[in-house]
């Protein structure tokens, strides 16, 4: 009988967690992204843009941002080479995620291989730029995951580029290339040149201290890296993101 009344309080362990994961199930549901707005409509914000206006009020500063989306035809195509060949040169040839041969493939390719980039592709870093957070755990990847290929299914490749273009931090408080671009050269995005263009794509892995005007020699030498990359890949990305 003690074993028996020891073991009472199982069936309802099993039925809390069953209904704790329901009603997990259910907010993930209820808040899921809804990926297809964006197949015309720009997102009205980002949660890193969140994020950062929520640290620039904690800290008591002012939590404004510059933030000016544009359509893709008024980005430069300089801009996009930059990008791509920075951060996921195979973005043309993937369904979202790079598998380990082509990054070895392509790592091979490159005479320059001191150019370091993470295994996210563009269309990953785009789902957490827009709806996650920079934390590992497992539950935000496998969102990422998720929401990744929800994004290749939905959008399309030059849509996810032009989004990407339009939301991903260049600086502090400083969100997409026409805002960076006025911001650090005082023209618009369409108008940059090559060497501008790889100044603003060599940032991206540490926008809040690399940025065109930065005095880090590492910041300066990914900027070279990245404009013989450009050079060397211009001729097959060039008609793909006109």
């Amino acid at each position: 009988m003690a074993g028996k009344r020891r073991f009472r309080w199982l069936p309802r362990l099993a039925l809390a967690g069953a209904m704790a994961l329901a009603g997990f199930a259910g907010f993930e549901w209820a808040t899921w992204p809804d990926v297809a707005a964006l197949r015309e409509g720009d997102p009205a914000t980002t949660a890193f843009i969140e994020r950062y206006r929520a640290r620039q009020r904690a800290a008591g500063r002012s939590d404004r941002v510059a933030w000016r989306p544009v359509p893709a035809r008024r980005i430069s195509p300089e801009l996009k080479i930059a990008v791509l060949v920075a951060e996921d040169i195979d973005f043309f040839s993937h369904r979202g995620f790079a598998t380990g041969e082509m990054k070895a493939a392509l790592a091979a390719a490159w005479d320059d291989r001191r150019l370091p980039r993470g295994a996210s592709t563009l269309t990953q870093q785009l789902a957490k730029n827009l709806w996650l957070s920079p934390s590992r755990n497992p539950w935000r990847k496998a969102k990422e995951a998720l929401l990744t290929r929800e994004l290749e299914r939905t959008l399309g490749k030059a849509r996810i580029l032009e989004l990407y273009l339009n939301v991903v931090e260049l600086g502090p408080g400083l969100y997409g290339a026409e805002a960076a671009a006025g911001q650090y050269f005082g023209k618009s995005a369409s108008a940059l040149s090559a060497p501008e263009a790889a100044a603003l794509a060599a940032a991206l892995p540490k926008p809040s201290a690399w940025h065109p005007g930065s005095e880090s020699r590492a910041y300066r030498r990914r900027v070279e890296i990245v404009r013989r990359r450009m050079e060397k890949a211009r001729g097959w990305l060039l008609p793909l993101v006109r």
